[in-house]
């Protein structure tokens, strides 16, 4: 009784949901459980129709770039629900090393090659930065 009432009040406060079934791009680490504490930021790439191959091919390259400190968490693509979409899962230890380590990037040769390329495959791109929850395996 009481699930179903959370479920009618969680029913009013609901104003829109959204499924996909993703898989994880086979050139991004397996997320694995982590230490904390950090920060996660996941962001979400809509690509142009057709792009797909184009955007996973520059980014298995790409990806060697942003290794040195284990913050790639994950890569995902939509394959049921809105496709052409890509999900990228990074964590740091704080909104400063999330800074320091983008920046970083921006020194190494071939990030500025792989930026070039994949630019013009997006439609739009979101940002969110997430903390995790004690139960999370991802910490």
């Amino acid at each position: 009784q009481e699930y179903l009432e959370f479920r009618k009040e969680r029913s009013r406060m609901l104003l829109s949901r959204r499924n996909q079934l993703l898989l994880e791009f086979s050139f991004w680490n397996e997320p694995l459980p982590r230490q904390g504490p950090n920060i996660y930021e996941l962001r979400t790439y809509k690509l142009k129709p057709g792009t797909m191959i184009e955007w996973g091919n520059n980014w298995a390259r790409a990806i060697k770039y942003r290794q040195e400190n284990q913050e790639a968490v994950g890569g995902f693509f939509s394959q049921i629900g809105e496709l052409y979409v890509v999900h990228h899962l990074w964590a740091y230890r704080d909104l400063q090393s999330r800074a320091e380590t983008r920046n970083a990037a921006w020194s190494k040769r071939g990030w500025d090659e792989n930026v070039y390329y994949t630019m013009p495959l997006i439609r739009t791109m979101e940002s969110r930065i997430m903390i995790p929850l004690k139960i999370s395996p991802l910490q």
